[in-house]
């Protein structure tokens, strides 16, 4: 039996799927794309109906080499990587590498790499999907078409480095919008007025919230109406005039798309869309798992599904059953509805053998991929039980002809909130109430008027971003991590705190983008395209019809603005660092590696230095002050200014103030459930000291 060759990705996948298919089979890793458009010039025939011009990707010559000289001594050739159409993209261009049959049976896909995934797709290798392929070209040439065509525009006109993306777009005017809409909003004052009543002196009071006067709805405008209807209310008594008792059906939320996953572990991890995309392509590319051996945990990870397989669905009713009992399984699975516009070429995310639970793969994991893990394993598992039931009491309270309303629930049946707890605003909202009957007299215990303020539109979280992104069609699930990143990158946006908020130079490009190229910011324009360019992946569109329907009428476009948009001008930011070499205040400047500091005497005068940030707190070895840094990879750590005579540095933020327990030294510490701490650096000690109402970090 001749060895065969089996490409892949990434060395992690080759990996795992090496294990599992033994020693007449070679397993290479392509290290993503090996061939691309050139980065030095268009690399698009516009005049020759969009012929694409590829070249091998460089620093990929040798590997690609290497694959050819390990494919010559192979009998079989399998192209094995992701199932989509990037993957079936990257087969494509190693099937034209290698100088193979377009006809030949070589691609083999699977959803999860488990050994029986794995062997039963060896079974049933199937010809390259030219369809899959061209709809990645397509992408590949619009998105290449408008950066090429716009940026140049912004390079000179802006700033050097600007970009331009057909989606990226988008989701920045998207973030000017929201951002404007808070500049331009006026808030507006109202109150309310809660009341704390008791059933009777002895028993735990319970608070209402003025709704209406006589049949209409009470509205509140300033602090004089309240105090006038407080005064009223202080006459009267208060009456139950209403009890209203039921039970409420509370299902569970289907398996985790790509964009709901993205969502939650933004919510509960805190995690960002980059740092989540990443932690689930190591879960689907394989880990060792004590007992299993190397498996992919989770099914592939970019899907718009919430469509999970029969077997899974049997798998997990099979744990459920044993471990919750019948009462904790519906009496017929569930199946969840995606959403319109879902291609549901995968299914959901989901774990790929439900027995390997969170808790029982931890100790092989590292924390970040068990808090993923263990999010996606609960989610699915949950959405695999039965429906919570709550009793939901609502009350109406009279005082005259003023009414009150209260709400609260309790759990009847857990279901599948023993795994996977959910609320609404609704729930969040609902209260404790005492047994109350019709007529009965409610003892006053306080009644207080509040006031407010109308709130302007949250700014986009990177959550909210998605889940904006998705409902209207704009990108696609394996899209929406770069573009956020892409924007954070060219510093269109910034993040403050965990919300997203538009620099200077994003509102800069974005008015020129909505002044001259309006198509490309229409989110309607953009969704149409996005279901076009779906329309060649299912077959029923010429790629380059679809291509030259969108960029025709863009060229005129691009024609009239290299004409017309005016220079514009960016100030750097005056720092009140003095330049110690001319004696000029030094200014803020964007390099490649960061902001820095620079002399704007330049060229006469050519000092920079890095911008140094200090914090409130003392070396524990030498005194010293503490500079935050970043490592090579981004990550924040803290160490000593007298670098490097003195070498102390710290992953966690030194505070000033001492252990009390042992006098040593504290850090600045995180916990989900508790929030900020501070915590003792001695070992023998460990002393922690929690905070009162801290923020999230």
């Amino acid at each position: 039996m001749g060895q065969k060759l089996v490409i892949v990705e990434s060395p992690a996948k080759a990996k795992t799927i090496g294990k599992y298919l033994g020693k007449n089979y070679l397993v290479e890793a392509s290290m993503g794309h090996v061939r691309d458009l050139p980065k030095s010039q268009l690399g698009v025939d516009i005049d020759n109906n969009y012929k694409p011009k590829y070249i091998t990707i460089r620093g990929k010559g040798e590997l690609l080499e290497k694959i050819k000289k390990e494919a010559k001594k192979c009998d079989e050739i399998y192209l094995a990587t992701d199932p989509d159409r990037e993957g079936e993209a990257i087969s494509w261009h190693l099937l034209n590498a290698l100088k193979m049959d377009e006809t030949k049976k070589c691609r083999i896909e699977f959803h999860e790499i488990t050994k029986n995934a794995i062997k039963n797709a060896i079974k049933e290798p199937r010809e390259i999907n030219i369809d899959l392929v061209n709809a990645q070209q397509a992408r590949r040439v619009l998105d290449r078409l408008v950066g090429y065509e716009i940026s140049p525009i912004l390079w000179k006109k802006v700033k050097w480095g600007l970009s331009a993306g057909r989606v990226q777009s988008v989701a920045l005017k998207m973030i000017c919008d929201r951002e404007r809409e808070i500049e331009k909003f006026i808030p507006k004052e109202y109150w309310t007025i809660e009341c704390n009543l008791r059933k009777d002196k002895n028993k735990t009071s319970f608070l209402v919230k003025l709704s209406s006067k006589g049949n209409k709805k009470v509205e509140i405008n300033n602090k004089e109406e309240s105090d006038f209807i407080i005064g009223e209310i202080e006459k009267g008594q208060f009456k139950v005039k209403n009890v209203k008792k039921s039970q409420k059906t509370k299902n569970p939320l289907p398996p985790f798309t790509t964009s709901t996953l993205q969502q939650d572990a933004y919510k509960k991890l805190n995690f960002s869309t980059k740092r989540t995309m990443s932690i689930a392509q190591q879960l689907y590319e394989g880990v060792d798992v004590k007992g299993h051996g190397t498996i992919g945990l989770i099914t592939y990870m970019r899907t718009d599904s919430v469509r999970i397989s029969k077997d899974a669905q049997e798998a997990a009713g099979k744990f459920l059953t044993e471990k919750y009992g019948e009462n904790y399984i519906p009496k017929v699975p569930r199946e969840f509805k995606g959403k319109k516009n879902a291609q549901d070429a995968h299914e959901a995310i989901r774990p790929t053998n439900v027995d390997i639970t969170p808790d029982s793969a931890k100790n092989s994991l590292t924390d970040e991929q068990y808090k993923l893990y263990s999010l996606i394993w609960k989610r699915f598992m949950a959405s695999q039980m039965s429906s919570c039931i709550l009793n939901v009491t609502s009350v109406e309270i009279v005082n005259g002809e003023y009414g009150f309303k209260a709400s609260g629930s309790s759990i009847d049946f857990d279901g599948f909130m023993k795994l996977y707890e959910y609320s609404t605003d609704e729930e969040k909202e609902g209260i404790k109430l005492p047994q109350l009957e019709i007529d009965e007299t409610l003892a006053k215990k306080s009644i207080e008027g509040k006031q407010h303020f109308t709130q302007p539109p949250a700014r986009f979280s990177e959550a909210s971003l998605v889940k904006t992104l998705e409902e209207n069609g704009i990108g696609r699930p394996s899209t929406y991590s770069p573009i956020i990143s892409t924007l954070l990158e060219r510093k269109y946006i910034e993040r403050e705190k965990k919300t997203l908020k538009t620099t200077e130079l994003g509102f800069i490009v974005n008015d020129i983008m909505s002044e001259y190229f309006k198509p490309i910011v229409d989110m309607e324009f953009t969704a149409e395209m996005e279901n076009k360019l779906d329309s060649v992946e299912e077959g029923k569109e010429e790629w380059t019809n679809i291509v030259d329907e969108f960029f025709s009428p863009l060229k005129v476009l691009i024609d009239k603005a290299e004409k017309e948009v005016a220079k514009v001008t960016i100030e750097d930011k005056v720092t009140d660092v003095i330049c110690e070499k001319c004696g000029r205040n030094m200014v803020i400047k964007h390099g490649r590696f960061g902001d820095f500091l620079a002399c704007p005497g330049y060229p006469e005068c050519k000092n920079t230095k890095p911008i140094v940030e200090e914090i409130d707190a003392k070396c524990p070895k030498c005194g010293g002050n503490i500079l935050v840094k970043r490592s090579r990879k981004g990550r924040k750590f803290y160490g000593c200014s007298n670098y490097p005579d003195c070498n102390f540095v710290s992953w966690f933020e030194p505070v000033k103030d001492k252990c009390e327990a042992c006098g040593g030294n504290m850090v600045k510490k995180y916990s989900k459930a508790k929030g900020n701490y501070f915590e003792c650096t001695n070992e023998n000690c460990k002393n922690k000291v929690y905070q009162q109402n801290t923020e999230e970090q």
